[in-house]
């Protein structure tokens, strides 16, 4: 106790060591100097950078590829599409890593180090991919075989999507972490921490959106992602300065790590699924094996959850890519000849996380309190349930505005004219951003507290990283429909749904397509959360 002592000497009283956790070293922390928002906020910096610089890539890379890599409309938004869920399907590996081995604080380090690589690569290759001859860019991009400078960019990419597979089940997870779930103060300020998390990830995609599409189409590619790689430098040295605050979880190796634990269970639940006399009797034996048991049942009761929100994800990938594409054809002009870059609509989006949060975590959640006893106002599910209602809206508006957009074009004889912009506002588009962006509020962060909490504690990032695959996979989905019905169209000479026209396309039927999905989505979601169990007795 001495030696304790003698490094806190600035205590006051006996303060006790907090209980399974440390600092970086290994040394006891205490509650007075770590831990709690002063922690948080710093992970909150870094990855609040880290969404700028993701985003400010994202938010115009199907520009990107349309322009300098010269894709096609489906090529583009198809490549996007993959890109980015793998981007959000790579979180399951990192938390497999960061849970049974490397630790939420030393992923988060890994994923830096990644990022700061990866942008520098991508600067490096969009400037190599300038040098190209300009007669490359004019054939048919289908004929032109992979050069080394696109196969450049396509790694450093890639590169950028593994730092996402490090970073984003751990960030979260980790700044979640430096709350105490067992002491009443900390343990309120966790669940507010869920909102402001989103509020300040949002802050960062607003900007990169704004300040990052400007840059790319006044300035140039290159010194955007050399401006996007010295700001991920900035957050890798801030994350760094509250190293001496943070709070970290001793990670399991070996046969304890949780995720061997949770393998064997399943095998042994699979083994016994139909859970004979004997089989029971000798699982309360054994009382580790029935908890581990019993935590294997609970991540299954999760994966039904899992499977009705992936239609919300190809909904959401949308807005960086054929939401990108619509805002090209219209009419971007403010004031006289002030033209507003079709990226920056993409702003309405985030902008309405940032209004809509202050809104439902000082408004509407003391209201709903009064009204459901809950004191989260809706449960998680509740939540979930009620933002993909609002992604099923916010799918027949975006179909109804481009049916309207369809009619302007042909009533003025642009159908042909792929350079004159249709004569409508680009405000019409402004409706389906902000409703993604308040569907945002209730699905993301309902899923982000939902799978954290239902999670076993030492699986939490893994149960970010169920949240974060249901982006990757509905990217998956979207980039396969899209794929397989501009195939299926372009047969005998037609228009595909997503021709390089998009005044002879029909994104309006693919729209209404994924309201399709979204209604039989929330029907199946319905159903699976009625039947949900919470893990413990708390209202949530």
């Amino acid at each position: 106790m001495a030696v304790v002592d003698a490094e806190a000497p600035f205590l006051e009283g006996k303060e006790e060591p907090l209980a399974g956790v440390s600092d970086f070293r290994g040394r006891p922390v205490y509650r007075a100097t770590s831990g709690g928002w002063r922690s948080a906020i710093f992970v909150a910096v870094v990855e609040g950078a880290g969404s700028f610089v993701y985003y400010g890539v994202s938010a115009n890379l199907i520009t990107y590829m349309t322009g300098p890599l010269g894709h096609s409309n489906a090529e583009a938004a198809a490549a996007v599409n993959v890109w980015t869920g793998t981007a959000r399907l790579m979180p399951l590996l990192g938390a497999f890593v960061a849970d049974s081995w490397l630790g939420r604080y030393w992923s988060i380090i890994l994923a830096c180090t990644l990022y700061v690589l990866g942008y520098g690569m991508i600067t490096l290759a969009s400037t190599l991919l300038t040098q190209r001859p300009s007669s490359t860019l004019d054939n048919d991009s289908s004929s032109n075989p992979i050069t080394p400078q696109v196969a450049f960019f396509y790694v450093s990419l890639y590169l950028i999507a593994l730092a996402q597979g490090a970073d984003k089940p751990c960030g979260l997870a980790f700044a979640a972490d430096q709350f105490d779930a067992d002491h009443p103060r900390e343990c309120a300020a966790r669940s507010s921490f869920f909102n402001w998390w989103h509020f300040s990830i949002a802050i960062g995609i607003a900007v990169a959106i704004i300040v990052v599409s400007y840059i790319q189409e006044n300035l140039g590619w290159g010194i955007c992602f050399g401006m996007l790689c010295t700001v991920m430098i900035c957050a890798f040295v801030v994350f760094l300065l509250g190293i001496p605050t943070y709070r970290l979880h001793t990670s399991i190796v070996g046969s304890d790590s949780p995720f061997i634990c949770l393998g064997c269970s399943l095998i042994t639940l699979a083994r016994n699924s139909g859970f004979s006399f004997h089989a029971k009797r000798r699982m309360h034996e054994d009382e580790d094996a029935t908890t581990n048991l019993e935590e294997a049942r609970g991540v299954l009761r999760l994966l039904p959850i899992w499977v009705a929100c992936l239609a919300y994800g190809v909904v959401f990938v949308q807005i960086t890519t054929l939401f990108n594409k619509q805002g090209h054809t219209l009419d971007c002009h403010i004031f006289g000849s002030l033209e507003l870059p079709p990226a920056m609509l993409q702003t309405f989006w985030p902008a309405s996380v940032l209004l809509f949060v202050p809104f439902y975590d000082r408004v509407l959640v003391p209201a709903l309190r009064c009204l459901t006893g809950t004191p989260s106002g809706l449960t998680q599910l509740q939540r979930v349930g009620t933002g993909m209602a609002v992604s099923l809206a916010a799918m027949c508006v975006a179909a109804l505005v481009e049916t309207k957009r369809l009619e302007m074009a042909r009533e003025h004889n642009l159908v042909e004219d792929t350079e004159a912009a249709v004569p409508m506002s680009w405000s019409w588009l402004v409706p389906q951003y902000m409703m993604v962006g308040v569907a945002d509020v209730f699905v993301i962060v309902g899923m982000q507290e939902f799978f954290y909490d239902q999670m076993p504690s030492e699986l939490r990032s893994l149960g970010i990283a169920l949240y974060c695959s249901v982006i990757g996979i509905g990217g998956f989905i979207s980039g396969t429909l899209i794929s397989l019905i501009d195939r299926i169209t372009r047969k005998g000479g037609g228009d595909s749904w997503f021709s390089d026209n998009l005044n002879r396309a029909h994104l309006d039927y693919f729209y209404w397509l994924l309201a399709g999905l979204s209604a039989a989505e929330l029907a199946l979601y319905i159903c699976f959360a009625r039947a949900y169990t919470y893990k413990d007795k708390r209202d949530f």
